[in-house]
C-alpha cells in the first residue's frame, strides 16, 4: 500500500479544534464538514488540497478534544496520509479506526518542506521526498493495523472477518 502527493505542512500542537472548529460540528454532511478542515490556521487549505496529498506536522498532532471528526475531515478532504513527529494518543487511535494512515517520523517532519512531493510505502515505512530525492524511515504498520487501513476502517475490518 502506498500514497503519493504534495505536502501540506503544519507545526507542533495542532489541536482538534484547529483541524475542525467546534462551530462546524453541527454539519452532518461529511463533504461540507470537510470543507472547513484546517480553516482556522490555513484558510486556503481546502482549495489547495488534492486527492492523495499528504499532511505533515510536528509534535503532538491532534491534541485537544477526542472528537472523531478531526481525522475524518482530514481523510474526507483528500489527504492520503498524515506524517508527524508524534501524535496525540486519542487522535492516533481515531485515525486508525477510520482507516486514515498516519506515521511518526521526526526526520521526515524536519526535512520535508511545504509543497514537496512525497511518496510513502506503508509496508516498509519508507517515506521518499521525491522533490529532494531523500528517504526517511518510519515504523511500518503491524499486520493488524494494515488490515484496518486496507479495509478503510475498524468496522469494515471486523465485518470482513465475519
Amino acid at each position: 500500500m502506498t500514497a503519493k502527493g504534495i505536502v501540506h505542512k503544519y507545526g507542533d500542537n495542532v489541536d482538534t479544534d484547529v483541524i475542525i472548529p467546534a462551530r462546524c460540528l453541527n454539519i452532518s454532511d461529511r463533504k461540507e464538514l470537510a470543507s472547513h478542515c484546517m480553516e482556522d490556521i490555513d484558510k486556503d487549505f481546502i482549495n489547495k488540497v488534492k486527492p492523495g496529498d499528504i499532511m505533515l506536522a510536528g509534535f503532538n498532532f491532534g491534541c485537544g478534544s477526542s472528537r472523531e471528526h478531526a481525522p475524518m475531515v482530514i481523510k474526507e478532504s483528500g489527504i492520503s496520509c498524515v506524517i508527524a513527529k508524534t501524535f496525540a494518543r486519542i487522535f492516533y487511535r481515531n485515525a486508525i479506526n477510520i482507516g486514515l494512515p498516519i506515521l511518526e517520523c521526526e526526520a521526515a517532519s524536519e526535512a520535508i518542506a511545504n509543497g514537496d512531493e512525497v511518496s510513502v510505502d506503508f509496508d516498509t515505512g519508507m517515506i521518499t521526498n521525491v522533490t529532494k530525492n531523500e528517504t526517511y524511515q518510519a515504523q511500518p504498520f503491524p499486520e493488524f493495523i494494515k488490515e484496518i487501513i486496507d479495509a478503510n476502517g475498524l468496522l469494515n475490518a471486523i465485518r470482513k472477518k465475519q
